[in-house]
C-alpha cells in the first residue's frame, strides 16, 4: 500500500476498518471484490445465491473451467479466491437471495456495493440502505453500456427515484444470461469485460472517497458510460417527491 498513501486524501486507516459488503458475485462482482481487496479494505462480505456456469467465464477473473464443472457457488469463489490474494483479510460469504438475510444484516455494513442482475434485489438493497442512511452504490451494465449511482441518505436520491414503470413491471421478474432458476427469462443480455472492468473501477473509488469521509468529492449524480461511443457523462438526477423513501 506504500503507493497508496502517496495520495494524500485517501484515509487508509479507515478503509482497512470499514466492513463492506458485497451484494451479486458476478462480473461486476468479481471486479469489484477485486479492487476492493487491493485498495485496502480488510473486512468484506458476499452475497451471491447463484452457481458458476460456463457462460460467467469470459467476464469473471476469480472463475475456472472446474469451478463451472463443479457447479460452485460464486459467493464461495470469490471469497476463496480472494484469501489467496491476501491471506490476512476477512472475507464471508452467503450463498442466498439477499432478501432472505435478516433485517439486521444490511444495516450492520459500512458500505454496500450493489452488483445485481435484477430489478427486486437491487431495490430491496436500496431500500434498506437508505433506511439506515448506509452507503450504498449500485453499479450495472448492458454491452458497452454501464452506470454507477451513489446513494447517500438522506442527501441524494435513491435507487428507486430512478425507476420507471417499466422498471417497476420487472421488479419481481429475475433476467439470467443461462435461463435457469429464474422466475423470468428473456433474451441474453450482452456482456463485455471491459465495461464491466471501468463500472467496477469507478464504484470502488466512490466507496474510496465514502471511506475517507471527503463529502466535497462525493458523485451525487449518475456516471454514464458509453463505450461504443467512447463517451462518459454525469446525468442529473432529482429527488422523486412521490418515491417511497422520500414521502
Amino acid at each position: 500500500m506504500e503507493r497508496s498513501k502517496r495520495i494524500k486524501w485517501l484515509d487508509l486507516a479507515s478503509i482497512g476498518k470499514s466492513k463492506v459488503l458485497v451484494v451479486g458475485a458476478g462480473a461486476i462482482g468479481n471486479e469489484v471484490c477485486k479492487n476492493l481487496l487491493l485498495s485496502g479494505y480488510q473486512n468484506i462480505t458476499i452475497v451471491d445465491m447463484d452457481q458458476i456456469e460456463r457462460s460467467n467465464l469470459n467476464r469473471c477473473l476469480f472463475f475456472s473451467d472446474l469451478d463451472a464443472e463443479n457447479k460452485r457457488s460464486k459467493a464461495e469463489v470469490v471469497a476463496q479466491k480472494l484469501k489467496t490474494l491476501n491471506d490476512s483479510v476477512k472475507v464471508a460469504y452467503h450463498t442466498e437471495k439477499i432478501q432472505n438475510l435478516p433485517e439486521d444484516f444490511i444495516p450492520s455494513f459500512d458500505l454496500v456495493f450493489g452488483c445485481l442482475d435484477n430489478v427486486a434485489a437491487r431495490l430491496h438493497v436500496n431500500a434498506f440502505c437508505y433506511h439506515h442512511k448506509v452507503p450504498y452504490i449500485d453499479g450495472a451494465t448492458d454491452g458497452f453500456i454501464g452506470k454507477v449511482q451513489v446513494v447517500m441518505a438522506p442527501n441524494t436520491p435513491c435507487l428507486e427515484c430512478t425507476m420507471n414503470k417499466t422498471h417497476m413491471k420487472v421488479m419481481e421478474m429475475r433476467f439470467s444470461c443461462t435461463g435457469k432458476d429464474v422466475t423470468f427469462f428473456q433474451q441474453k443480455l450482452p456482456a463485455e469485460i471491459t465495461t464491466t472492468s471501468i463500472i467496477a473501477a469507478v464504484a470502488v473509488r466512490e466507496g474510496l472517497k465514502i471511506s475517507s469521509n471527503i463529502e466535497s468529492h462525493f458523485s451525487k449524480k449518475i456516471f454514464y458510460y458509453n463505450g461504443a461511443k467512447n463517451i462518459q457523462e454525469v446525468l442529473e438526477i432529482e429527488i422523486n417527491p412521490n418515491c417511497p423513501h422520500h414521502v
